[in-house]
């Protein structure tokens, strides 16, 4: 299974950006499929998470109502539209995916992991 991410930038405060996310070697219905962000010298974050077939969500508090994660199955492709962005949203995201239970929030529960994407907020 690979994930290859795509849509990163540089933006200002206040920008767009979406993310996406798209998977080879295995559908992506397999899996639960999660955002993570890793900004320097601090650990890796959850952000938002979506799952099959019941396309349920969860988010970070600080992704709510700023975030969303969807995807699309005839792509095996998973986006995270984000907007009003802050400088303190600044990091590499990644995609991962996996089968975590109850562990959604934690990386360490995830099998396959992204190359990440850089998001620049500037103020």
């Amino acid at each position: 299974v690979q994930l290859v991410e795509s849509g990163g930038g540089s933006v200002q405060a206040g920008g767009s950006l979406r993310l996406s996310c798209t998977v080879s070697g295995r559908g992506c219905d397999s899996y639960i499929m999660s955002w993570f962000r890793q900004a320097p010298g601090k650990e890796r974050q959850f952000v938002a998470a979506i799952r099959w077939p019941v396309d349920s969500t969860k988010y970070a508090d600080s992704a709510k109502g700023r975030f969303t994660v969807s995807r699309d199955d005839t792509r095996d492709t998973v986006y995270l539209q984000m907007n009003r962005l802050l400088p303190e949203d600044t990091a590499v995201y990644f995609c991962a995916a996996g089968a975590p239970g109850q562990r959604i929030t934690y990386g360490s529960a995830y099998n396959y992991w992204g190359q990440g994407t850089q998001v620049t907020v500037s103020s």
